[in-house]
Order: C-alpha cells, then structure tokens, then sequence
C-alpha cells in the first residue's frame, strides 16, 4: 500500500525543544544520574507558586502514584499549559535527567504529535482534548538524597516514573511510549482537510515514524527465525487488540511463550539485543545500564521472544501485529492494531520492581523506625 505523507508545520516550532543545560564536573555515571535528577526536580520546584507546589505534589505512600494511564483523561498533578515558559523549560529539564537524547526525542514528538491529532479529528487549534500541553508533572514525596521520592510525567501516549532512594534512582517504570498515527497518511479523506488547514504542509520530514526502531527491528529479528521457531514464537494467529498488561498496577502473565534466546543462532541473538536496545536505551546510559546488568544476572538466555498476527510490515493495512519480549524479570509489549492498524502503543514493565514497590519494601525493613 502505497502513502503519501504529511507533517505538521506547527512541530517546526515546538515549546519543548531540548533545554541548554550546563555541563557536569566529572563524577560517578551514578551520582550524576542522581544529583542532576534531584538538582532538576529541586529546581523545578523553587519555580512553583504555593498553589502550584499544592497541585504538583503528594505524599509518596499515596495511592495517586499507582493511578497511571496512557488515554486523554483528567490527570492529577500540574500541566505544561498551567505553566509559565520558564516553568515549562524547568518541567522539560527533569526529563533529561531520566532519558538519553533518543528518549527525550521520543516523548517531545509524542508531545507534538497531538498537533496531527487535531487536524485529523478536525478540532480547533485551542482544542484541549488533543492537546501539546495537555502534560502533567507530578513529584511523590520529599526530593532529597536520604529518603525515597519519586517523580512522574504523563499524558495521551506517554507515562514515565522514576523513584529514587537514598541518592540513587532505582527504578525507572512502567514507561510507556505509543504514537497514532505510526505513519500520517494522507488520502482522500484528508484532502479537504489539507485544504481548509493551513498548518497541513508536505515538508521533507513527511514519513516520521516515532516507533520505527520498536517495528523494524522486530520484523528483522522475525524474518530471521526459522520455521521450526516461528512455530515456538507465533503465539496467536491475529494480534491482540491491546497491550495484555493495559494501565495494572502488577503486570504479570501466566507463563512465558515464544522463542527462547537460548535457542537462537548467533546472528539472531544479536539482532534479539539490538530490539531489546531500541527499548532499554531511551533511559539514561546509566539506567538503562543498571536494567541490562539486572538482566544478565538473570540470565539473557531466559528472553523469550512472542508474536501475534500478521507477519508484513504494512503500516496502516489493517491487519496488525503484536509483540512481546519476555523474560524473568522484565516484559515489554508492542501492539499495532487500532486505527486500521497505524496506531503503536509501547510499555516496559519491571516484573520485580514497577514503582520501585519491592526494592522500597526491602529498604522499610531494614529501617529503624522514625531514623533515615
């Protein structure tokens, strides 16, 4: 199927462009992660008014920690469009803490993307259902280098959450990413649309896809496999019509089918981590570093890798695919299979430590009461 496609003028001039920040004096990769994660959050926060320092901020032990989604709704905590330009560059700093550029690329074009939500579902430019600013920023409990706190931004398309302990962040999920349109496609149906539309222009950025790393490397890994292994990988001959975790606060799933890594030629082992890469490398390099050691203790070998339904990358053909990388400690979902099959929703989920529940449910033992 062929497509023509379009791109947003209004991306060109996005109020989230990365922030200019300082260079870093020399230091564990460690203790950067954590002083510039709680330098940023700390900063963020001097910016707030008592108003909004009451809207952004909550006990850590409360239960709005656990209330996550990745569908437009009303969210708790403070959003971009309730802030000053100042407040804004400060909120987008804290993400730069947690991210490596291609991640913090990623949450910016999901940001930007619901511009091309507006004009494909004909809303108004000051429309606040789909909107660019419509991401809110939360903050857990007291940021500081002794005692636990976490942070969180979310919005259509995009949760992230971050918990850090006694200096050092140590957990870095769910993270959710997902993008709709995978690929804008323009037909006749947006035709007229174009035409009323000034902002709809074909520039030579047209074809973006937020998530081609997440597809094409699954389809290369998967016209790697044998027969014999795609018998062992293909779980359901239609894809599912959403991640099978959805928003749960415990994600789990009976048992793990697919094809295991132990059982894959080198070549294709190596093309298994380059996909698993495309994932764990939206962290920081130090994060995503502490979730690949986490990994290898419990042995890469255990990975399994599953699909469900059509086996061509055609975007936007309708059938759709999903696929799931699953091991002991970890599951990351990929599902496309709404809006006739251009529609990509993304999650990495800690099976021992989402929030951070287990490692602060270990720390709380062996704390006297009442003493850090």
């Amino acid at each position: 199927m062929k497509y023509i496609f379009l791109f947003c003028s209004c991306l060109l001039a996005s109020p989230f462009a990365p922030p200019a920040i300082g260079q870093v004096a020399p230091s564990p990769a460690q203790k950067r992660v954590k002083d510039d994660m709680l330098d940023a959050v700390t900063a963020f926060m001097t910016k707030l008014t008592p108003e909004q320092k009451k809207q952004a901020t909550y006990p850590l032990n409360d239960e709005e920690r656990f209330n996550w989604h990745f569908v437009p709704r009303e969210r708790k905590g403070l959003p971009l469009k309730q802030m000053t330009k100042e407040q804004q560059s400060a909120a987008m700093a804290m993400l730069k803490t947690g991210l490596s550029q291609q991640g913090y690329d990623k949450v910016t074009s999901i940001m930007d993307n619901e511009n091309v939500l507006r004009v494909i579902d004909n809303r108004p430019p000051n429309d606040t259902y789909r909107d660019p600013e419509n991401y809110s920023f939360t903050i857990f409990g007291d940021p500081d280098d002794k005692n636990p706190w976490s942070w969180r931004i979310e919005g259509h398309h995009l949760s992230l959450h971050f918990l850090s302990q006694t200096g050092k962040v140590i957990a870095q999920t769910p993270t959710f990413f997902g993008t709709n349109p995978a690929i804008l496609a323009f037909d006749s149906s947006m035709a007229d649309k174009r035409m009323q539309n000034p902002r709809i222009v074909d520039l030579s950025q047209k074809g973006r896809q937020i998530m081609r790393q997440e597809t094409d490397k699954a389809f290369t890994l998967l016209k790697s496999l044998s027969q014999d292994q795609l018998k062992q990988a293909i779980v359901n001959a239609v894809a599912y019509p959403e991640i099978m975790t959805s928003n749960k606060r415990k994600a789990s799933m009976e048992r793990m089918d697919g094809v295991k890594m132990a059982d894959m030629k080198p070549d294709q082992r190596a093309l298994f981590m380059d996909l698993l890469q495309a994932y764990l490398k939206n962290y920081h390099v130090t994060l995503a570093k502490q979730q690949l050691d986490k990994l290898k203790k419990t042995g890469l070998d255990e990975l399994r890798f599953a699909w469900a339904g059509d086996l061509t990358p055609e975007l936007g053909d309708g059938k759709g695919w999903y696929y799931r990388i699953h091991g002991p400690t970890i599951l990351i979902e990929y599902d496309n299979t709404q809006t006739n099959a251009n529609h990509i929703h993304t999650v990495v989920r800690d099976l021992t430590n989402d929030f951070g529940e287990d490692l602060l449910q270990e720390h709380y033992k062996n704390v006297t009461h009442g003493k850090p």
